[in-house]
């Protein structure tokens, strides 16, 4: 229902006012993470010398065409914008942040980044939160929280309290409040830290209406009431020295924030900063923000912004960093990396959660990684030298896009498919899985027909050779053949390729050798760098007609800040070649791929820089499969909003609000529909943050009630009050209702 919030009736309306209109489209164009498939090509920022001539006139606008960004020299003597996000673009350095004080536990730039989880048993069942708290807590938790959506969950909350502490355990306890400001005050009394969402902490009526604010008085009446709501809780913790988390959603937003700016990372960060203006009123500073999203796009955006904001305003409050509804898995972790890792190596971050649809303890273990990470890129204060950066801007999400390969008429194959235009996958093989054949073509995502390999939905685009093999080698070759028909890309060093020639390769060349005669019998060249190529040598890669560019960086490097200043020489010179992330990594376990590649090449990718990635193993973990390493890449693009090739799950990491068993739930529904490419289905154990948790999802499987599952249409409910028992194949029918179901495939069995 939508209404306006007028006294009178007759000024009801289904339209928004113009101004809402208008800022609402304000609010997207200066966000367009919403929309992360939106191309910009061939931008490009002014060069040295015309900005040179401008400095002394102080801040410079970059040339039409660029980015809406603002420049100044700095005291080195380096172009840098003015408004910034972290402190420094081309190296990593921890964003200076005050201490605040949770419990026994210091969150700030001057100490360690703190692992925190979530638990998810019912708070009202003291002795089973107690210990699931204890769990945490020997996991390496460092902060638990516990949701309290009521006074009976209050009460507990203190009995938890005092148990823990006769226990032996002082882990600060947080309490997660939703719509509840009276709940807050109680529980206040006994834990050291309240989590209040802006988007519905003084909705006590849990109504999720779509109301229409047409003048500022009646924006700012609501903003008053706001403030009396939230007063006494700001007032209750600056008395008991109790700290607070100020933690925008971007599925719950308030309906005054979404008339105004939409459901954009501006909003999120406006939501987040009306409450901190009330807690600065009172000379309340010991609290922290945060800005989830699902989608770590969205998320990655409104941090950036966040910093932003509070960098113009002389704010120093620490960050929660987290993506919310991760799911479980492999994908909750990469899509956590993806968006914690990126903003871990631009030095943002003081307390991280790693949300899993999975026991709560489990969450630390990637917590500590991403944790780790983050510590040691600062530590080491990771980058490259100085550089100007005109093209990427933190404030809208434009992605660059390489040229896609074209046919010849003198071309033996078809070249047309070694890369996909919506992300490709890689994988380097030897001659040994070339010769497995049919496990091999299963491997790199074939299907298979009377033993022939077929282009699947994921299968990789193309193979990267690290030896060619010997014309005894039989089946290594006809493998070569066999994708070659298929349209993969064979990728080749062409040293290998001078001194055993494989008919239509592509030449893997070095920026010094991009000018040089390709070798008998390949067809294409592809180039290598390493990140610290020279303006010049990149003129060169530009003006060839190399089919990609692979950046596999230097060791010890980082890959984020050289691959940044490749990205902005690349623009320079007009560099039309996708680019290709080469991560090659030589130990770790699957678990550090993961987490490496999600933040390294996922902080990239999120940049809007990359048209695909390689993952290269060299370690000696047996558990690391070509399988695994496939999958991985193709999780890392799904993740970072590029290609999608199969069901993208959100689902959340459940709580003491969850009204069945999310894991065996999700399970059961990822089971029945994992195999549909392109749709997003939320499962949620509840509605605690209202509809606007739809956002990123086509369908919705979500509590209502004990025993009954509500079902949506991206934000809108359609079924209501459905048996648990048929609820799974309600959704598969509303699937089906949709024009969006598709029966799986039969494989055809591998032969013994």
């Amino acid at each position: 229902a939508r209404h306006s919030r007028a006294d009178d009736p007759s000024r009801r309306s289904r339209r928004r006012s113009s101004r809402a209109r208008r800022s609402t489209m304000r609010a997207m164009d200066a966000s367009s993470a919403l929309a992360p498939r939106r191309r910009a090509i061939g931008t490009r920022g002014a060069t040295r010398a015309k900005t040179s001539r401008a400095i002394a006139r102080g801040a410079v606008r970059v040339a039409a065409g660029a980015v809406s960004q603002e420049y100044a020299m700095d005291e080195r003597g380096v172009l840098m914008p003015t408004g910034k996000y972290c402190v420094n673009h081309a190296e990593t350095v921890r964003r200076k942040t005050r201490t605040v004080h949770v419990g026994n536990v210091k969150i700030g730039s001057e100490h360690p980044i703190v692992k925190q989880t979530m638990t998810t048993s019912d708070t009202r069942d003291v002795e089973k939160t107690v210990a699931e708290v204890i769990r945490c807590a020997d996991a390496g938790a460092e902060m638990v929280r516990i949701t309290v959506q009521g006074m009976q969950e209050a009460k507990a909350c203190k009995i938890i309290k005092e148990t823990l502490v006769a226990k032996g355990y002082d882990t600060p306890l947080i309490a997660d409040i939703h719509f509840a400001p009276k709940v807050a005050m109680m529980v206040a009394e006994c834990f050291d830290k309240i989590r209040v969402n802006p988007g519905n902490f003084a909705d006590g009526r849990k109504t999720f209406e779509n109301i229409l604010y047409e003048t500022d008085e009646e924006y700012n009446a609501e903003l008053a009431e706001i403030e009396e709501i939230f007063t006494p809780l700001v007032l209750k913790c600056k008395e008991r020295g109790v700290a607070m988390r100020i933690g925008t959603n971007h599925g719950s937003l308030s309906a005054r924030t979404l008339s105004r700016f939409g459901d954009t990372p501006m909003g999120m960060v406006e939501s987040a900063f009306e409450f901190a203006r009330i807690c600065r009123k009172h000379d309340y500073h010991n609290f922290v923000f945060s800005m989830k999203a699902s989608n770590p796009l969205v998320m990655v955006q409104a941090y950036r912004l966040l910093s932003h904001e509070m960098y113009k305003l002389g704010w120093d409050y620490p960050l929660h960093l987290g993506v919310t509804e991760a799911g479980e898995g492999e994908d909750g972790r990469m899509k956590s990396s993806i968006g914690i890792g990126a903003l871990l190596l631009d030095g943002l971050g003081d307390t991280i959660r790693v949300s899993l649809t999975e026991a709560s303890e489990l969450e630390i273990e990637p917590c500590t990684r991403l944790a780790n990470l983050g510590m040691k890129a600062c530590a080491e204060n990771i980058g490259v030298e100085q550089f100007e950066e005109t093209v990427r801007d933190f404030k809208t999400f434009t992605r660059r896009t390489g040229d896609l390969p074209e046919q010849k008429d003198s071309d033996a194959i078809d070249f047309r498919n070694i890369l996909h235009r919506d992300g490709s996958v890689l994988a380097a093989v030897t001659t040994a899985q070339l010769a497995s054949e049919d496990g091999f073509y299963r491997e790199l995502g074939a299907k298979l027909a009377v033993g022939m390999p077929l282009r699947d939905i994921a299968t990789c685009d193309s193979i990267l050779l690290s030896e060619v093999p010997a014309a005894s080698e039989e089946k290594a070759l006809r493998s070569i053949r066999r994708l070659q028909e298929i349209g993969c890309g064979v990728v080749v060093p062409a040293d290998l390729l001078r001194a055993t020639p494989l008919e239509n390769a592509i030449a893997l060349v070095s920026a010094d050798e991009v000018g040089a005669p390709l070798p008998a019998g390949a067809a294409r060249k592809a180039v290598t760098l390493n990140g610290f190529e020279t303006v010049e040598q990149l003129k060169a890669v530009a003006a060839s007609d190399a089919v990609m560019v692979l950046i596999k960086t230097k060791d010890g490097e980082s890959r984020l800040h050289s691959s940044r200043r490749i990205a902005e020489v690349m623009a320079q010179v007009g560099a039309k070649m996708p680019v290709i992330h080469h991560m090659y990594m030589p130990t770790g376990d699957k678990s550090d791929i993961v987490i490496q590649s999600g933040s390294q090449v996922g902080g990239l990718l999120v940049d809007g820089f990359g048209d695909g990635v390689l993952i290269q193993y060299a370690g000696s973990d047996k558990d690391v499969s070509l399988d695994f390493l496939r999958t991985t890449s193709f999780g890392l693009l799904q993740g970072s909003r590029m290609r999608n090739t199969k069901t993208e799950y959100v689902s959340c990491p459940s709580c003491g609000r969850t009204l069945f068993d999310l894991q065996e739930v999700t399970a059961q529904i990822q089971e029945k529909t994992g195999h549909l490419p392109g749709v997003a289905i939320a499962v949620m154990g509840c509605i605690v943050n209202g509809p606007g948790e739809m956002a990123d999802a086509d369908f919705g499987y979500v509590g209502g009630a004990p025993g009954k599952i509500d079902l949506y249409v991206g934000k809108e409910v359609v079924k209501r009050g459905i048996a648990m028992e048929t609820a799974c194949d309600e959704l598969i029918q509303l699937i089906k209702d949709n024009d969006r179901w598709i029966e799986k495939e039969v494989e055809e069995a591998v032969a013994a």
